[in-house]
């Protein structure tokens, strides 16, 4: 592809070949690259098929495209983008620019399944050549778009295997804060309609040494974008030509990123000649909008006489859903490796362009900011006469402009102290607002500064870079004292990070069925930003929908999209009101995202449910958690019984006990909400306890005995057997396999140890004075001291499967503390107090209320105070016959009403100084009395 013609550029040819033998050894150094790029210039402008070369968000490419397309008026416009994304381009007129068009898929087929979700991500700005010629193509009659790139599926199937899918280009900044605004994008893949940058970095590096910038954006725009600006279509061209090929020609041999690059030119140009070859279209009717890298191929395929030997392959079987999601200036900048505030600048330039050059741009009629349609407006605002389309034609090739453009010294811009002074006064006044002690004085510095920082740059005219570094060494200070330094205040005063919207009519339809069941709300929830919801579902049974809706966004959308502040969703409950902070507006993205798994919330909820459920990884406690949101969110039972009966599946399928806390505490909320709402329990309920039961009991010795298994998980085990003991036993369980199970069970660890004391008390097998022994022989022997803690840790997790030995627990702490001497117990406190927060903190509220019941209110009272489970007080002497009946004679009234509450008639009879059969009984056992007697005395 490389071959000669004589003609315009020979003049050129001859230059560049003394070129090269002055300053390399000889001639042949550097004649295969100079000549060669002469040539690639050569080949593009003689193709018929006009070639229009630009860079992404380019002002001067879009001027230059705006410009071209009111002279040349193609019938047809080849588009380097996706070729699956075209049905979305006429949905740019319902939204807000800047946005993005997405390919999605979250079921994939034929790739990896790591690489799950794909996605695909083509950013589009109002200044920028491809959104002209899509305005254009669209709203002018008779004119078609065409997509030539491969699709979005060829994307991911031209990446290696066994790599994850990832941006080609790296990030200039990788320490750049990323808010979020810069994650508009998420993890998609980016495609740049012209992507100009060197991919030799030695290159780069010496372009931005010699040319005194810190960054390639920056050297983009003092040295391209502002000669290219007021230049003809020729000269642009040509010159865009030439970059293209020099970046190309000096890129280093990456083989997979060169192959990838052809591969997209043969398929290109392959698409192009089959459309002019099935409509019969002039090739000199046509533009082909490309990318400057791509203009200058030299694969066999170029051009409309290229050959037609690339294949392109099949799609694979992934379904892919298209759709236009909000973009925003920083997560252009952060997606594609580009300075922090070059695409805002890059606004403000192509605003400047307009007005000075007068070129009417393309806006898509309805477009948000198009005050009329870009046809009424074509020829009344352009104030230059329109080149005769002939001219244009491939029978005249342009004459050479790459000399004089080479040769041209740079044009300096005049200082416009207006201007710059404006930006001064007006950072000074920002930083005053976020904080900085700015002054006068200080805008004076920043204006003198940044006319010092350009002359030192030989640049006449300080560029918005230039007053950016000025304002950052004149005002930031070694603080920042708010949530902005200057550096990011002087990107917003230079036109800020302008966040694109999706409108109404381009959501899909889940999103559209969302804002109109939110509707009752009368809430503008399609802007950024958090707005309040006020619920009373009392007054206005409506709402009731509205809060249904936002339980599952709350459920499916990240966090901060609906956030509840008061009210919540729980089995068995109902709220009568409830307030939401909901920014739909600020995660307008993942509400589109929704959109591609089905086309009500209901659905999506329900296919994410069953993915949960039937997973590789699915466990009982996980199912078991679909099936309570499913019951929670979706009402009906028909999900909730379908995964009910997945859990009980997975239960018998189960080896490990991982899950049991998380199974336990489900089940009793499942249950308790069948038992208080349903007349019956669900046969899948049933089955999930009669087969847990057995299940259980199964690997109730192996968990014991098992050191991995801990005693949580052995405490929540024993909590499922006897806390569904009753109902397993109604459906036909057998007690028997429960007591074998804790018989075959012989731990190690202290705490099991202690649990399984308290299940043996719990079946019968150990009474509590048994238990008690055990404690006191622990705490009077010096060598397990070490070890007590744990076992109170058991004790502690025992009170989920045996709720009755709370007191028993609180006593046994209470002993510690009672029978252990300081230099014991001291060292051996803090063991204990992080045993009980991290082993019991969930049953610590039982033992508190436990303790809370024993022990005295009052400090005073300690000291008299005697525990229960102290010793017996011993029986005072028995008082003098005939006493105690002499008092009961004298006030019957107790006796009365006593003898009244039993249905006794008989009379009383008369005191005598003779024992009587009372006197013989309080005598021979005076237990009673006695007690009664203490406890009265201590009242």
């Amino acid at each position: 592809m490389s071959t000669t013609h004589k003609g315009e550029f020979d003049a050129l040819r001859t230059q560049l070949h003394e070129a090269a033998g002055t300053f390399a050894d000889g001639p042949d150094a550097l004649q295969e690259i100079l000549l060669g790029i002469v040539d690639d210039v050569d080949r593009a402008v003689r193709e018929p098929l006009e070639i229009f070369p630009v860079c992404h968000h380019s002002p001067a490419s879009a001027i230059a495209m705006a410009r071209r397309l009111r002279e040349k008026q193609p019938k047809v416009v080849y588009l380097e983008l996706c070729e699956d994304m075209a049905p979305l381009l006429s949905e740019l007129r319902n939204c807000t620019l800047p946005v993005a068009v997405q390919a999605f898929a979250s079921e994939i087929e034929g790739f990896p399944a790591e690489w799950a979700p794909l996605s695909v991500v083509a950013p589009i700005t109002e200044a920028s050549a491809e959104y002209q010629a899509i305005a254009y193509a669209l709203d002018t009659p008779g004119t078609e778009l065409v997509l030539v790139d491969r699709s979005s599926d060829h994307v991911f199937q031209w990446e290696p295997r066994g790599t994850e899918p990832a941006d080609p280009v790296d990030p200039a900044d990788p320490q750049a804060s990323v808010e979020e605004e810069t994650a508009l994008h998420g993890d998609a893949v980016g495609l740049e309609i012209g992507d100009l940058r060197p991919r030799f970095a030695e290159l780069e590096e010496h372009l931005l040494r010699h040319g005194r910038v810190r960054h390639w954006s920056e050297w983009w725009h003092q040295y391209v974008e502002l000669p290219l600006g007021d230049c003809d279509h020729d000269t642009y061209r040509q010159v865009m030509l030439l970059i293209g090929s020099l970046f190309r020609r000096l890129a280093p041999g990456d083989s997979r990123r060169v192959r990838v690059d052809e591969d997209r030119e043969r398929h290109m140009w392959t698409r192009m000649r089959e459309h002019l070859a099935a409509t019969g279209t002039d090739p000199a009717d046509c533009l082909y909008v490309c990318g400057a890298f791509h203009a200058a191929a030299r694969v066999a395929e170029f051009g409309v006489h290229g050959t037609d030997t690339f294949e392109i392959t099949p799609r694979s079987a992934t379904k892919w859903q298209h759709g236009l999601i909000p973009s925003s200036h920083a997560a252009i900048e952060t997606q594609f490796g580009l300075a922090a505030g070059s695409v805002s600048i890059a606004a403000t330039e192509w605003t400047k362009n307009l007005k000075r050059t007068g070129v009417a741009p393309f806006r898509l009629a309805g477009q948000a900011g198009a005050k009329k349609s870009s046809n009424a407006k074509k020829g009344a605002t352009a104030k230059k006469a329109a080149v005769p389309v002939a001219a244009a034609g491939p029978s005249a090739p342009p004459a050479d402009k790459l000399s004089g453009f080479l040769r041209r010294p740079p044009v300096l811009d005049h200082l416009d102290e207006a201007e710059l002074l404006g930006w001064s006064v007006e950072i000074v006044r920002a930083a005053r607002r976020n904080g900085y002690l700015a002054s006068t004085a200080d805008a004076i510095a920043v204006f003198e500064t940044s006319i010092l920082l350009a002359g030192m740059r030989d640049r006449a005219k300080p560029t918005p870079y230039d007053f950016q570094d000025a304002a950052v060494t004149c005002i930031e200070k070694d603080a920042v004292p708010g949530r902005r330094d200057v550096r990011r205040l002087v990107e917003i005063m230079m036109g800020g990070d302008r966040i694109g919207r999706v409108g109404y009519d381009a959501l899909p339809p889940l999103a559209r069925d969302v804002h109109d069941r939110l509707a009752p709300l009368r809430l503008n929830l399609e802007q950024r930003g958090v707005r309040r919801a006020l619920l009373d579902i009392v007054s206005h049974p409506e709402l009731g929908q509205c809060s249904d809706v936002l339980w599952m966004l709350r459920y499916l959308m990240p966090h901060g999209a609906a956030r509840p502040i008061m009210g919540e969703r729980r089995l068995g409950e109902k709220s009568i009101q409830e307030s939401w902070d909901l920014a739909l507006g600020t995660h307008q993205r993942a509400l589109i995202e929704l959109g591609y798994e089905g086309v009500s919330i209901e659905q999506v909820l329900e296919q994410r449910l069953r993915r949960k459920a039937y997973g590789p990884h699915a466990t009982a406690a996980t199912v078991l958690e679909a099936v309570e949101d499913a019951t929670l969110y979706l009402r009906g039972r028909r999900l909730s019984d379908e995964l009910g009966t997945r859990a009980l599946e997975v239960l018998a399928t189960e080896r490990s006990v991982d899950g049991a806390p998380e199974v336990l505490r489900r089940v009793r909320r499942l249950l308790a909400y069948y038992r208080t709402g349903e007349p019956v329990l669900p046969a899948w309920i049933e089955s999930f306890v009669k087969t847990g039961y057995a299940h259980y009991c199964t690997l109730l010795p192996t968990a014991f005995a098992d050191e991995d298994a801990t005693v949580r998980q052995v405490a929540a085990m024993l909590g499922f057997l006897f806390g569904m003991e009753s109902l397993a036993l109604s459906l036909g369980c057998d007690r028997t396999q429960l007591e074998l199970a804790v018989a075959q069970s012989h731990p190690e660890d202290p705490s099991k140890v202690a649990l399984l004391w308290a299940a043996q008390v719990q079946l019968g097998r150990r009474t509590r004075a048994d238990l008690r022994a055990r404690c006191d022989e622990l705490l009077g022997n010096p060598l397990v001291l070490p070890a007590y803690p744990r076992y109170l840790s058991g004790f502690v997790h025992a009170l989920e499967p045996v709720p009755q030995l709370t007191d028993f627990v609180v006593e046994a702490v209470s002993n510690a503390f009672a029978r252990l001497p300081d230099p014991v117990l001291l060292p051996w406190l803090p063991t204990l107090i992080g045993t009980l927060r991290s082993g019991g903190a969930e049953l610590a509220p039982l033992l508190i209320r436990e303790a809370g019941r024993i022990f005295p209110a009052r400090l005073a009272a300690l000291d008299e105070w005697t525990p229960p489970w102290g010793t017996q007080p011993t029986a005072k002497a028995t008082p003098a016959p005939g006493r105690g009946v002499a008092l009961l004679a004298t006030h019957p009234a107790t006796c009365d009403a006593v003898a009244t509450l039993l249905n006794c008639t008989d009379p009383w009879s008369p005191a005598t100084a003779n024992p009587t059969g009372a006197t013989l009984l309080i005598t021979q056992h005076p237990t009673t009395a006695a007690a009664l007697e203490a406890l009265l005395t201590t009242r």
